[in-house]
Protein backbone atom coordinates (compact mmCIF):
# COMPACT_ATOMS: atom_id res chain seq x y z
CA UNK A 1 0.00 0.00 0.00
CA UNK A 2 1.51 3.29 -1.09
CA UNK A 3 1.21 6.24 1.23
CA UNK A 4 0.59 9.57 -0.42
CA UNK A 5 1.76 12.70 1.29
CA UNK A 6 -0.47 15.73 1.37
CA UNK A 7 0.58 18.80 -0.60
CA UNK A 8 -1.57 21.94 -0.80
CA UNK A 9 -3.16 22.79 -4.14
CA UNK A 10 -1.18 26.04 -4.48
CA UNK A 11 2.12 24.26 -3.76
CA UNK A 12 1.42 21.78 -6.58
CA UNK A 13 0.58 24.71 -8.86
CA UNK A 14 3.89 26.36 -7.91
CA UNK A 15 5.93 23.28 -8.83
CA UNK A 16 3.94 22.33 -11.96
CA UNK A 17 3.11 25.71 -13.53
CA UNK A 18 4.83 28.66 -11.81
CA UNK A 19 8.42 27.34 -11.84
CA UNK A 20 8.45 26.57 -15.61
CA UNK A 21 6.78 29.92 -16.42
CA UNK A 22 9.28 31.93 -14.35
CA UNK A 23 12.25 29.95 -15.72
CA UNK A 24 11.10 30.78 -19.26
CA UNK A 25 10.39 34.46 -18.53
CA UNK A 26 13.62 35.28 -16.64
CA UNK A 27 15.92 32.69 -18.29
CA UNK A 28 16.99 30.91 -15.10
CA UNK A 29 19.45 28.07 -15.62
CA UNK A 30 18.49 26.16 -12.47
CA UNK A 31 15.26 25.51 -10.59
CA UNK A 32 16.98 26.77 -7.44
CA UNK A 33 17.19 30.29 -8.95
CA UNK A 34 13.40 30.54 -9.26
CA UNK A 35 11.94 32.78 -6.53
CA UNK A 36 9.64 31.10 -4.03
CA UNK A 37 7.38 32.12 -1.20
CA UNK A 38 9.25 31.84 2.13
CA UNK A 39 6.61 32.89 4.64
CA UNK A 40 3.46 34.94 5.14
CA UNK A 41 3.28 37.23 8.18
CA UNK A 42 -0.04 38.47 9.54
CA UNK A 43 0.20 41.46 11.85
CA UNK A 44 -2.43 43.50 13.64
CA UNK A 45 -2.10 46.49 15.93
CA UNK A 46 -4.98 46.79 18.37
CA UNK A 47 -6.40 50.25 18.85
CA UNK A 48 -7.46 50.83 22.47
CA UNK A 49 -5.42 47.90 23.82
CA UNK A 50 -3.99 50.14 26.58
CA UNK A 51 -7.39 50.65 28.21
CA UNK A 52 -8.97 47.25 27.45
CA UNK A 53 -6.76 44.14 27.68
CA UNK A 54 -9.51 41.84 26.34
CA UNK A 55 -9.19 43.44 22.88
CA UNK A 56 -5.74 41.89 22.43
CA UNK A 57 -7.02 38.45 23.50
CA UNK A 58 -9.86 38.72 21.00
CA UNK A 59 -7.42 39.79 18.30
CA UNK A 60 -5.09 36.85 19.03
CA UNK A 61 -8.06 34.48 18.91
CA UNK A 62 -9.28 35.89 15.57
CA UNK A 63 -5.81 35.70 13.97
CA UNK A 64 -5.46 32.12 15.21
CA UNK A 65 -8.80 31.24 13.64
CA UNK A 66 -7.95 32.92 10.32
CA UNK A 67 -4.46 31.44 10.00
CA UNK A 68 -5.01 27.99 11.49
CA UNK A 69 -2.00 28.50 13.74
CA UNK A 70 -1.66 29.95 17.24
CA UNK A 71 -1.06 33.70 17.12
CA UNK A 72 0.89 35.56 19.78
CA UNK A 73 0.46 39.01 21.25
CA UNK A 74 3.05 41.68 20.54
CA UNK A 75 4.42 43.82 23.36
CA UNK A 76 5.35 47.50 23.37
CA UNK A 77 9.07 48.18 23.31
CA UNK A 78 9.16 51.44 25.27
CA UNK A 79 7.17 53.83 27.45
CA UNK A 80 5.16 56.56 25.69
CA UNK A 81 3.44 58.79 28.24
CA UNK A 82 1.16 60.57 25.74
CA UNK A 83 -0.49 57.25 24.87
CA UNK A 84 -0.46 55.98 28.49
CA UNK A 85 1.72 53.17 27.21
CA UNK A 86 4.20 51.26 29.38
CA UNK A 87 6.97 48.94 28.27
CA UNK A 88 5.91 45.30 27.70
CA UNK A 89 2.18 46.03 27.47
CA UNK A 90 0.29 43.91 24.90
CA UNK A 91 -0.62 46.13 21.94
CA UNK A 92 -1.17 43.78 18.99
CA UNK A 93 -1.10 40.27 17.59
CA UNK A 94 0.95 38.48 14.95
CA UNK A 95 1.46 35.09 13.36
CA UNK A 96 4.00 33.76 10.83
CA UNK A 97 2.96 31.00 8.43
CA UNK A 98 5.38 28.70 6.62
CA UNK A 99 5.19 25.64 4.30
CA UNK A 100 1.76 23.95 4.06
CA UNK A 101 -0.13 26.44 6.24
CA UNK A 102 1.33 29.31 4.22
CA UNK A 103 0.12 27.83 0.91
CA UNK A 104 -3.29 26.97 2.41
CA UNK A 105 -3.70 30.53 3.72
CA UNK A 106 -2.72 32.14 0.41
CA UNK A 107 -5.09 29.84 -1.46
CA UNK A 108 -7.98 30.82 0.83
CA UNK A 109 -7.02 34.51 0.67
CA UNK A 110 -6.98 34.62 -3.13
CA UNK A 111 -9.89 32.27 -3.84
CA UNK A 112 -12.33 33.11 -1.03
CA UNK A 113 -11.46 36.16 1.10
CA UNK A 114 -10.39 38.82 -1.43
CA UNK A 115 -13.47 38.35 -3.67
CA UNK A 116 -15.60 39.11 -0.59
CA UNK A 117 -14.09 42.60 -0.22
CA UNK A 118 -16.59 45.34 -1.01
CA UNK A 119 -15.95 47.05 -4.40
CA UNK A 120 -12.90 44.86 -5.01
CA UNK A 121 -10.94 45.80 -8.12
CA UNK A 122 -7.67 44.02 -7.31
CA UNK A 123 -4.81 44.57 -4.89
CA UNK A 124 -2.33 47.43 -5.30
CA UNK A 125 0.75 46.43 -7.28
CA UNK A 126 2.88 49.24 -5.83
CA UNK A 127 3.29 47.79 -2.33
CA UNK A 128 6.62 46.04 -2.92
CA UNK A 129 9.52 46.99 -0.66
CA UNK A 130 12.38 46.93 -3.20
CA UNK A 131 13.72 43.58 -1.98
CA UNK A 132 11.02 41.29 -3.36
CA UNK A 133 8.56 41.35 -0.46
CA UNK A 134 4.92 42.41 -0.79
CA UNK A 135 2.68 43.87 1.94
CA UNK A 136 -1.04 44.45 1.66
CA UNK A 137 -3.59 45.72 4.12
CA UNK A 138 -7.01 44.23 4.78
CA UNK A 139 -9.51 46.64 6.34
CA UNK A 140 -12.04 44.10 7.67
CA UNK A 141 -11.44 40.71 9.25
CA UNK A 142 -14.97 39.58 8.31
CA UNK A 143 -13.92 38.84 4.71
CA UNK A 144 -12.49 35.56 5.99
CA UNK A 145 -15.16 32.83 6.14
CA UNK A 146 -13.68 31.42 9.39
CA UNK A 147 -14.80 34.52 11.31
CA UNK A 148 -18.35 34.36 12.68
CA UNK A 149 -19.83 37.82 12.01
CA UNK A 150 -22.24 37.52 14.96
CA UNK A 151 -19.35 37.18 17.45
CA UNK A 152 -17.36 40.16 16.11
CA UNK A 153 -17.47 43.15 18.48
CA UNK A 154 -15.45 45.55 16.33
CA UNK A 155 -14.26 45.59 12.75
CA UNK A 156 -10.47 45.73 12.53
CA UNK A 157 -7.96 45.15 9.76
CA UNK A 158 -4.55 43.60 9.48
CA UNK A 159 -1.38 43.68 7.42
CA UNK A 160 -0.37 40.65 5.38
CA UNK A 161 3.27 40.42 4.24
CA UNK A 162 4.44 37.93 1.61
CA UNK A 163 8.17 37.28 2.04
CA UNK A 164 9.81 35.83 -1.08
CA UNK A 165 13.32 34.80 -2.10
CA UNK A 166 13.08 37.10 -5.14
CA UNK A 167 15.88 39.62 -5.52
CA UNK A 168 13.83 42.25 -7.34
CA UNK A 169 10.27 43.54 -7.19
CA UNK A 170 9.65 42.44 -10.78
CA UNK A 171 10.48 38.81 -9.96
CA UNK A 172 8.31 38.91 -6.83
CA UNK A 173 5.46 40.51 -8.81
CA UNK A 174 5.59 37.75 -11.44
CA UNK A 175 5.76 35.06 -8.73
CA UNK A 176 2.70 36.37 -6.89
CA UNK A 177 0.81 36.97 -10.16
CA UNK A 178 1.49 33.39 -11.26
CA UNK A 179 0.29 32.13 -7.86
CA UNK A 180 -3.02 33.91 -8.49
CA UNK A 181 -2.72 37.24 -6.66
CA UNK A 182 -5.30 39.53 -8.31
CA UNK A 183 -3.30 42.70 -8.99
CA UNK A 184 -5.21 45.82 -10.03
CA UNK A 185 -3.19 46.84 -13.11
CA UNK A 186 -1.18 44.26 -14.93
CA UNK A 187 2.36 45.58 -15.53
CA UNK A 188 3.74 45.31 -19.03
Amino acid sequence: MATTTYAPRLEKKYHDEVVPALMKKFGYKSIMQVPRLEKICLNRGVNGAVSDKKLVDTSVEELSTISGQKAMSTMSKKDISNFKLRKNMPIGARVTLRSDKMYEFMDRLVAVALPRVRDFRGVNEKSFDGRGNYTMGVTEQIIFPEIDIDKVTRITGMDITFVTTAGTDEEAYELLKELGMPFRNIKK
